[in-house]
């Protein structure tokens, strides 16, 4: 089932978050997919339109998803490690997933992400081939899994195709990576290519980390996306040991090094962004190139906490992902990208409340080159989501402060609405195309299973 588009309409919203301010009373008039009209000053539902009771605001975007990290939740939280220790545990995962289990678990994924008011994933992918790295019959196999996940739970994906060539540095694959790599970068991009877009997909190119591409094959990764004007994203400076084997081979940071080879640049997103110095701040905001924070990975994993305030001060647009899933709810890492820097600096109001959300819709939508979808705008993709305001964590704040309690109260359990091109995927809390999401989601963990 493809992500379609629903007959015109209008949507009445009983409060709107439009960017800036919440509106009382706002009719969307909504055609072919799009907002066709975007009529505030409306006190009563107009004859025949859809209630939404809450407030409504844009479609969410998950910037960065790992779907089959999903599978790992409550298991890694048994005992004591480091990163390096949970990716042992997630490798073994990996190893386990076939292209029908990944698509069950995807779907389930992606349906529960509907659930939590995301219309757009980013799924940074590298489980390309078979274990051994025996290319499937047809060799994205394991990506159109993906991209046919997505459709069936109603949202828009862009997939992230990821070169994922080296163990680290130079050295070869390990047993575990075998079914990440493609050899070598010509091959990833000929793979890549094959690829095809459609409604509701989009093709982008990932360099897994400067870890994982040796430098001499950044530019070809990056030429890729280039000549296709396709996002790219690279995870960046996520440890520090990263960095200290980084500057031993090439004796600069990890950043320097995709300046040098090309990497950088307003299509570019580097994830997580933590370990940075001065000069890496500077060399990715004056270059536009984005970053996508990911905080409740990022304190799940202990990775530490990034300089996201001084890289959005340097020209870095902000974008939020769910990355491993450890919650999929993108208020929360909104909520927390501005409590982590309170705790880190002790000091309260860095971002509003609607600079958060920016974020977590257009900046993200952007990020992953929806840039039509994030606002409650005449000509945009009709992709919207509902907060309820009478929740036990929403209920008392005045309305016109919804987006205050959004970020700051409310959570994934809190969206009764989830609308995709038009057509509502969730409604009443209930998703439409996958009725038994947390089924769905146990028996596809229970499948791979070891």
């Amino acid at each position: 089932m493809q992500v379609t588009t629903a007959a015109p309409r209008t949507y009445w919203l009983e409060h709107a978050w439009l960017g800036t301010n919440v509106e009382p009373g706002v009719a969307l008039d909504v055609a072919d997919g799009r907002i066709t009209a975007v009529r505030t000053g409306t006190p009563a539902p107009p004859p025949g339109a859809e209630v939404l009771r809450g407030l409504t605001m844009p479609g969410l975007a998950n910037a960065h998803s790992h779907a089959f990290h999903r599978a790992l939740r409550g298991t890694v939280q048994v005992g004591s490690g480091t990163f390096w220790t949970w990716r042992e545990v997630m490798y073994a995962t990996a190893g386990r997933l076939t292209p029908d289990s990944y698509h069950a678990l995807a779907r389930a994924v992606y349906a529960e992400m509907a659930l939590a008011g995301i219309t757009a994933v980013g799924e940074f992918h590298y489980v390309h081939h078979a274990p051994g790295g025996t290319p499937y019959a047809d060799p994205n196999a394991m990506g159109e899994a993906l991209i046919a996940a997505a459709a069936e739970a109603g949202i828009r994906i862009t997939l992230l195709d990821t070169a994922y060539l080296s163990s680290g540095f130079g050295q070869p694959p390990t047993a575990h990576q075998l079914r990440f790599s493609d050899g070598d970068a010509e091959a990833w991009a000929a793979r890549c290519s094959l690829l095809k877009e459609r409604d509701h997909a989009r093709i982008g190119a990932a360099i897994h980390s400067v870890r994982a591409v040796p430098a001499d094959q950044l530019e070809t990764v990056a030429r890729w996306a280039e000549e296709r004007r396709a996002p790219l994203h690279v995870h960046l400076s996520e440890q520090t040991a990263e960095n200290e084997a980084c500057r031993e081979v090439h004796g600069c940071t990890p950043t320097q090094l995709l300046a040098l080879h090309g990497v950088l640049g307003p299509r570019t997103t580097g994830v997580h962004n933590t370990h940075l110095t001065a000069e890496d701040v500077s060399l990715i905001g004056g270059s536009g190139t984005g970053t996508c924070m990911c905080p409740t990975t990022e304190r799940d994993l202990a990775d530490g906490i990034g300089p996201a305030v001084a890289l959005q001060n340097e020209g870095s647009p902000l974008s939020l992902g769910s990355d491993s899933h450890a919650v999929i709810d993108l208020l929360e890492e909104a909520r927390a990208m501005e409590l982590n820097e309170r705790l880190r600096t002790r000091t309260r109001g860095h971002w509003t409340a609607a600079a958060l959300l920016r974020a977590a819709s257009a900046d993200g939508h952007a990020a992953l080159g929806w840039e039509d979808a994030g606002a409650l705008e005449t000509g945009a993709l009709a992709d919207f989501t509902t907060i309820a305001l009478d929740s036990v964590r929403t209920a008392g704040p005045l309305p016109r402060l919804g987006a205050e309690t959004a970020v700051f109260a409310a959570s994934a359990a809190d969206v009764s609405h989830t609308v995709v091109g038009g057509r509502h995927v969730v409604r009443d809390g209930v998703h439409s195309l996958v009725p038994d999401v947390p089924r769905a989601l146990a028996d596809a963990v229970e499948a791979l299973r070891g």
